[in-house]
């Protein structure tokens, strides 16, 4: 083929790898069109149109639209494309950041999935946690014969303005065991398990338990936990987190929510405690 050798669609479309359709579109929108029509109306293309269908392919692949390449392939200088690719850049640096939201999102909530699928329910068990990355919400300020879902409502409405995503499963962090004891239903803060989080839930040898119920129905919880600890000589030595490894997103019934509870604790006296910690990727 020499330089001056018209093409078919056909055959411009194979040294090209463009489909006939495409070519067919970018023709009827007076994008790209052949440099001559012959008989039955067949288009014909110049070799030398493969420079122009690359700024076309190269402008389309980088998302941007058919419109704008139309423009450029007019008219353009280094300056406007430079100023095009930066914009796009952005563009592509919101949606990477989104990507990457969205799959920490589904690895999180996959975690709380298997979490729940594989809890002891009827029992309470020793476990050594991870640091696990939080937000915690503001301080709750429950009014006299406030009920839960009140509070949580509007740390729910105030979340966007404190940038908590609520796409990620939500619990109720206590102050301590006797504030949980006290008002079961009642948390000292909201949080979110949002990774990019600054504050931290601390690891180290917990209690954990699991209750079903909806959302701030803590049941008999304070007392298995009070029970367990007093048998097996523990202390209580920090805050207590509920999380709710299953939650709406996986289950349709909100009386049947899974609930994981668990607090740091301690021998309560100075002894050696023959026992062997199940590390695991709990929360």
């Amino acid at each position: 083929m020499n330089g001056t050798e018209l093409l078919s669609m056909k055959q411009f479309a194979e040294y090209t790898g463009l489909k006939q359709s495409t070519l067919r579109y970018y023709d009827e929108i007076g994008l790209f069109s052949p440099v001559r029509r012959g008989e039955n109306n067949y288009r014909y293309y110049s070799p030398q149109q493969i420079i122009t269908l690359n700024l076309i392919q190269t402008l389309t692949r980088l998302g941007i639209s058919l419109e704008k390449i139309g423009e450029l392939e007019r008219s353009r200088t280094p300056e406007m494309i430079m100023e095009l690719l930066v914009e796009q850049e952005d563009e592509l640096d919101r949606q990477l950041r989104h990507i990457r939201e969205n799959y920490s999102i589904i690895h999180t909530l996959n975690r709380m999935i298997q979490i729940g699928s594989t809890a002891q329910e009827e029992r309470i068990v020793e476990r050594v946690l991870r640091a696990y990355p939080l937000i915690l919400g503001p301080i709750n300020d429950f009014e006299d014969n406030q009920f839960f879902y009140e509070t949580f409502f509007r740390f729910c409405a105030e979340a966007k303005n404190r940038r908590i995503n609520l796409c990620y499963p939500v619990g109720g962090y206590f102050e301590d065991i006797d504030v949980f004891i006290n008002t079961p239903s009642q948390p000292t803060r909201f949080f979110s398990l949002d990774p990019t989080g600054a504050d931290t839930k601390k690891a180290g040898r917990h209690l954990v338990g699991y209750i079903r119920g909806y959302y701030g129905d803590m049941g008999d919880m304070p007392e298995r936990l009070i029970t367990y600890a007093y048998e097996h000589n523990f202390r209580f030595t920090g805050p207590l987190y509920v999380t709710y490894v299953h939650d709406e997103i996986t289950i349709k019934d909100p009386n049947r929510f899974l609930a994981q509870v668990s607090v740091p604790v301690a021998p309560n006296k100075k002894r050696a405690i023959n026992r062997t910690a199940n590390v695991r990727g709990d929360i």
